[in-house]
Protein backbone atom coordinates (compact mmCIF):
# COMPACT_ATOMS: atom_id res chain seq x y z
CA UNK A 1 0.00 0.00 0.00
CA UNK A 2 1.36 3.40 -0.95
CA UNK A 3 1.87 6.23 1.52
CA UNK A 4 -0.59 8.23 -0.57
CA UNK A 5 -3.29 5.59 -0.02
CA UNK A 6 -2.52 5.43 3.68
CA UNK A 7 -2.82 9.23 3.86
CA UNK A 8 -6.16 9.06 2.00
CA UNK A 9 -7.47 6.48 4.45
CA UNK A 10 -6.32 8.49 7.47
CA UNK A 11 -7.91 11.59 5.93
CA UNK A 12 -11.22 9.76 5.57
CA UNK A 13 -11.04 8.49 9.16
CA UNK A 14 -10.29 12.03 10.32
CA UNK A 15 -13.94 12.79 9.50
CA UNK A 16 -14.98 10.51 12.39
CA UNK A 17 -15.57 12.63 15.48
CA UNK A 18 -15.61 11.21 19.00
CA UNK A 19 -19.13 12.29 20.07
CA UNK A 20 -18.13 12.72 23.71
CA UNK A 21 -14.99 14.79 23.13
CA UNK A 22 -15.85 16.55 19.86
CA UNK A 23 -12.42 15.84 18.34
CA UNK A 24 -11.67 13.48 15.46
CA UNK A 25 -10.33 10.06 16.38
CA UNK A 26 -7.09 10.50 14.40
CA UNK A 27 -6.05 13.56 16.40
CA UNK A 28 -7.13 11.80 19.59
CA UNK A 29 -4.54 9.12 18.78
CA UNK A 30 -7.05 6.28 18.64
CA UNK A 31 -5.92 4.95 15.24
CA UNK A 32 -2.85 2.72 15.48
CA UNK A 33 -2.67 1.43 11.90
CA UNK A 34 -4.51 1.26 8.57
CA UNK A 35 -3.90 -1.26 5.78
CA UNK A 36 -5.46 -2.01 2.42
CA UNK A 37 -4.93 -5.30 0.58
CA UNK A 38 -5.06 -5.91 -3.17
CA UNK A 39 -8.70 -7.03 -2.96
CA UNK A 40 -9.73 -3.67 -1.47
CA UNK A 41 -10.14 -4.85 2.12
CA UNK A 42 -9.25 -2.12 4.59
CA UNK A 43 -8.10 -3.16 8.04
CA UNK A 44 -8.05 -0.56 10.80
CA UNK A 45 -6.34 -1.22 14.12
CA UNK A 46 -7.49 1.16 16.82
CA UNK A 47 -8.39 1.61 20.45
CA UNK A 48 -10.95 3.62 22.38
CA UNK A 49 -10.43 6.09 25.20
CA UNK A 50 -11.83 3.55 27.67
CA UNK A 51 -12.92 -0.09 27.67
CA UNK A 52 -16.46 0.87 28.59
CA UNK A 53 -16.78 3.56 25.91
CA UNK A 54 -20.49 3.53 25.02
CA UNK A 55 -19.79 5.21 21.67
CA UNK A 56 -17.50 2.40 20.44
CA UNK A 57 -20.01 0.77 18.07
CA UNK A 58 -21.00 4.15 16.61
CA UNK A 59 -17.35 5.12 16.06
CA UNK A 60 -16.61 1.78 14.34
CA UNK A 61 -19.67 2.21 12.12
CA UNK A 62 -18.59 5.72 11.19
CA UNK A 63 -15.10 4.49 10.27
CA UNK A 64 -16.62 1.86 7.98
CA UNK A 65 -18.89 4.45 6.36
CA UNK A 66 -16.07 6.96 5.77
CA UNK A 67 -13.62 4.40 4.35
CA UNK A 68 -16.23 2.96 1.97
CA UNK A 69 -16.43 6.42 0.38
CA UNK A 70 -12.94 5.78 -1.05
CA UNK A 71 -13.22 4.03 -4.45
CA UNK A 72 -10.33 1.66 -3.62
CA UNK A 73 -12.05 0.33 -0.47
CA UNK A 74 -14.49 -2.54 -0.98
CA UNK A 75 -14.69 -3.94 2.57
CA UNK A 76 -13.68 -2.70 6.02
CA UNK A 77 -12.58 -4.58 9.14
CA UNK A 78 -12.02 -2.62 12.35
CA UNK A 79 -10.01 -4.29 15.10
CA UNK A 80 -10.35 -2.64 18.51
CA UNK A 81 -7.41 -3.50 20.74
CA UNK A 82 -6.54 -2.52 24.31
CA UNK A 83 -2.77 -2.93 24.23
CA UNK A 84 -1.09 -0.53 24.15
CA UNK A 85 -3.70 1.31 26.20
CA UNK A 86 -4.68 4.78 25.07
CA UNK A 87 -3.38 7.75 27.01
CA UNK A 88 -3.59 11.52 26.63
CA UNK A 89 0.03 11.46 25.44
CA UNK A 90 -1.19 9.91 22.15
CA UNK A 91 -3.22 13.00 21.26
CA UNK A 92 -1.92 15.46 18.67
CA UNK A 93 -0.92 18.96 19.72
CA UNK A 94 -4.16 20.19 18.14
CA UNK A 95 -6.32 17.83 20.22
CA UNK A 96 -4.48 18.71 23.42
CA UNK A 97 -4.97 22.43 22.78
CA UNK A 98 -8.66 21.97 21.86
CA UNK A 99 -9.32 19.99 25.04
CA UNK A 100 -7.06 22.06 27.30
CA UNK A 101 -4.78 19.10 28.08
CA UNK A 102 -1.19 19.77 29.09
Amino acid sequence: MSQEMKDSMMGAIENVIDPELGIDIVNLGLIYDVELDDAGKAVVTMTLTSMGCPMGPQIVGNIEQELKELPEVKDVEVNVIWNPPWSKDMMSRYAKMALGVR
